[in-house]
């Protein structure tokens, strides 16, 4: 549904007006609101990962298969893998995806039949692909068959990620047809990670279901940390077919509609989230020429999700630049954690409107900070979740200081404690950020946040990088503010 005079007369209230923005009605009764111009540029930077020993072998199962989104991938194709043999892999490929999904809604069963068109963009030869997919973990995921330029290979799952032999070398420059097909069925709680993967509260959710060029990264972690890492796809396109009408939440704009299948496709994404419901309601915004849209059940405050996300999307992009997305998607998810993924963010069924502001808040600063610059979530959560917090309470006004004694930021997400994670990582690490703010200026810092972004836009940026970037800004001396938290980088 569309926002009302009333939801308009709450917009106005927000205090938008401090940052320049206004607001007004649009011919469909959507709330506009007006914001500066937009700079829209391009870049890729991905750093190649070394890899981790192999694995158990998987055999193909004989279940039904689906049918591809486009047939690619189906048959023997010329080919442009040579014979060899490198024990590499990498993360600098450049992959586009069609896939087809089909969601049986009361049976939670889930069959993916997924092609992913991948040029070898790493500098040298590989000789395999590395695919991460919670399916692997959550969803007990059996493989219905795996093609390289549609010939047969035995793939195998180390922990949630699909190794892939190419059966010889992939030069660089060349490119590769890789198909897989497996079946899974959705988990029906949210407790420990299954929110992931799951149907509860009458919403489906699929996080990380596509299988996506990656790295082996285990799955299994201490604390809530994000075990991912993924380059950004200039193009991908799902078709989704379910067995009842449901309304669908996604990462891509909706291109075709056939009774029970929808068609979506999205550029410049590092993930395609999928979230369900049969009685999803909508209610949506403009910000400037960004779209804004909320997805929520019956009983659920729609218009307070919607008045955190605008409020957010507003501020922050004069903070950080425009938007990388046409449309922002909010949606309810079925539960767990509030959960980023690029122009889809979750905000779990049942929250209390008191906490939207800055769960809203954090989930949206993640667009810049993992969709438009990604980063190793797994290695180095400091690069996206303490930038992701520090312009959310800067944002709000809610800085505070941390429950944990004070401790390095520069471990991976295995390296710290379930109690002290977010108090180390969120909260420790968005306060030393503010603390460069204050020693550079806050014109300078801005300004220096901004070149970051832009320097690395959808592409994958390390926690040097970022540090370095702030530093070089500044003719303060900032690496001994640096030093003490990160002794593996200075």
């Amino acid at each position: 549904m569309t926002v009302t005079a009333v939801a308009l007369a709450v917009a106005l209230a927000m205090g938008l007006g401090t940052l320049g923005v206004s607001a007004s009605d649009d011919a469909a009764g959507r709330v506009r609101i007006d914001t500066s111009g937009y700079i829209e540029s391009e870049s890729a930077e991905i750093h190649a990962r070394r890899t981790l020993p192999a694995t158990r072998a998987v055999t193909p199962s004989t279940a039904p298969t689906v049918d591809t989104a486009e047939d690619a991938g189906s048959a023997t194709v010329p080919s442009s893998i040579v014979p060899g043999s490198v024990n590499r892999s990498s993360l600098r490929l450049e992959a586009r995806y069609d896939a087809a999904l089909t969601l049986g809604w009361t049976s939670r069963a889930v069959r993916v039949d997924s092609t992913a068109t991948i040029r070898n963009t790493s500098g040298g030869s590989i000789d395999r692909v590395e695919l991460n997919t919670v399916a692997a973990r959550l969803g007990g995921l059996r493989l219905l068959g795996v093609t390289v330029d549609g010939a047969t290979v035995t793939a195998t799952i180390h922990d949630q990620t699909i190794i892939v032999p190419l059966g010889g070398i992939l030069p660089e420059g060349e490119t590769t047809v890789v198909r897989v097909r497996y079946a899974a069925t959705l988990r029906s709680t949210t407790g420990n990670s299954d929110w992931l993967f799951t149907k509860a509260n009458s919403i489906a959710d699929l996080y990380r279901w596509l299988p996506w060029v990656s790295r082996r990264v285990a799955f299994v972690r201490p604390n809530l940390g994000d075990p991912f890492v993924t380059p950004s796809s200039p193009r991908v396109r799902v078709r989704i077919t379910t067995d009842r009408p449901l309304v669908l939440a996604t990462s891509g704009n909706r291109t075709a509609s056939n009774g029970l299948t929808q068609t979506y496709e999205a550029t410049n994404v590092r993930d395609f989230t999928i979230t369900a419901a049969p009685d999803f309601r909508t209610r949506s915004a403009l910000v400037g020429t960004r779209n804004v849209i909320v997805y929520y059940r019956p009983g659920q405050d729609g218009a307070a999700i919607l008045r955190s996300a605008v409020s957010s999307l507003s501020k922050l992009q004069k903070l950080l630049g425009a938007y990388p997305y046409r449309t922002y998607r909010v949606a309810q998810s079925a539960g767990g954690l509030g959960m980023e993924s690029p122009a889809l963010v979750w905000i779990p069924y049942g929250l209390a409107p008191s906490r939207l502001p800055y769960l809203v808040g954090h989930e949206t600063a993640h667009q810049w900070f993992y969709a438009l610059v990604g980063n190793d979530q797994a290695k180095e959560p400091f690069t996206d979740e303490a930038a992701a917090d520090f312009v959310t309470r800067y944002m709000l006004g809610s800085k505070r200081g941390s429950r944990c004694a004070t401790d390095e930021l520069d471990r991976s997400i295995y390296g710290y404690s379930r109690s002290c994670y977010y108090e180390t990582i969120y909260i420790q690490g968005g306060n030393l950020l503010d603390t460069a703010r204050r020693q550079m200026g806050s014109t300078a810092f801005w300004t220096a946040l901004r070149g970051y972004l832009t320097d690395h836009r959808f592409g994958l940026a390390s926690t040097k990088q970022l540090l370095q970037a702030l530093d070089a800004a500044t003719t303060k001396d900032l690496s001994t503010t640096f030093a003490p938290r990160f002794p593996r980088i200075y």
